[in-house]
């Protein structure tokens, strides 16, 4: 039986392992220094820029339903975060807002987004992360079904992985 090193393991596993990994990553470093998941850092930038909103439409923005934006905002309220604010032409109506709690954790938070720090050695090179940045706007951008772009030499069939 042959073992496999990451060397032989096909781009397209690569890239859906390495976006695996930087996600749990992203996650615990919002957890431990923001104490922020990313759905919540999500609806918190959504009400920073656009300003109160009804839930229904934070929901949309953060692609979300709002079943699953309900238990995100009550986190968020808990810490004082958002606040749930009713409509005084609709009491059915609820409004989100940030407050200045919330704006002030994003705060720290957009000063790191801004940084551009790279996130490896590799992208540390500007020529380098060019390509890389070029690589992931295509594969995200492409619409395409993994595996469809025909592979080097005309080989046909998909590689294993």
């Amino acid at each position: 039986m042959d073992l496999v090193t990451l060397n032989d393991v096909p781009m397209g596993r690569l890239l859906a392992l390495a976006g695996h990994m930087v996600t749990q990553r992203w996650n615990r470093f919002l957890a431990e220094r923001f104490n922020l998941t990313q759905a919540g850092m999500v609806a918190l930038m959504t009400l920073d820029k656009n300003g109160p909103m009804p839930h229904r439409e934070v929901a949309q923005r953060c692609f979300v339903r709002p079943a699953t934006l309900t238990g995100i905002v009550d986190t968020l309220e808990r810490d004082g975060l958002v606040e749930r604010q009713r409509d005084d032409s609709d009491r059915r109506s609820v409004r989100l807002a940030i407050t200045p709690a919330g704006r002030e954790r994003l705060t720290g938070l957009s000063v790191l987004l801004r940084s551009g720090r790279p996130l490896t050695s590799v992208d540390a090179d500007p020529a380098k992360a060019a390509v890389i940045r070029e690589f992931l706007l295509e594969v995200i951008g492409s619409g395409e079904e993994p595996g469809m772009t025909m592979p080097p030499h005309g080989r046909g069939g998909r590689e294993k992985c």
